[in-house]
């Protein structure tokens, strides 16, 4: 199955609301190896002006695939994710993630190119919080390898 290009300009309802907790950036900074004591330690943070512990740069990451799925688990789209590589990824913060905040990402398939077989997807995840003020903009591409590439 190819990918189909006219999914190309959709966008998908906003996602349930994500609820950022100490304990997700915790696990999420340890994961990474991010080793601020902002990403753990309340005080440390709060001297750095966030309200409670901040989340590193990448800790998005995430909440955008997820909301991603909702583009690619869909048959229609003729993605077969086992063919698929990760190509590209980038965080535009807003402002920082902090835990508390509660999130909603709205997906949105900004280009579908197939050249040769293989497809070049480009997704972006806007996240609001639950006021509707920007928080980031994670842009993602992926390749999608055509059948009989192994």
């Amino acid at each position: 199955m190819t990918v189909d290009t006219s999914f190309a300009g959709r966008v998908y309802p906003a996602g349930d609301v994500y609820e950022v907790s100490r304990e997700k950036i915790r696990e999420f900074a340890e994961a990474t190896g991010a080793t601020h004591p902002a990403h753990t330690d309340v005080a440390a943070s709060r001297n750095l002006g966030h309200r409670d512990v901040v989340a590193p740069p990448t800790f998005l990451v995430a909440l955008a695939q997820r909301s991603e799925a909702q583009y690619v688990d869909d048959p229609a789209a003729g993605i077969d994710f086992s063919r698929v590589v990760h190509a590209d990824e980038r965080f535009t913060l807003h402002r920082p993630v902090v835990a508390g905040d509660r999130l909603r990402p709205t997906l949105h398939v900004d280009g579908v190119v197939v050249r040769g077989g293989l497809a070049m997807v480009t997704t972006r995840v806007e996240v609001a919080d639950e006021d509707g003020s920007e928080v980031a903009t994670v842009v993602s591409t992926l390749a999608v390898r055509p059948e009989g590439d192994a």
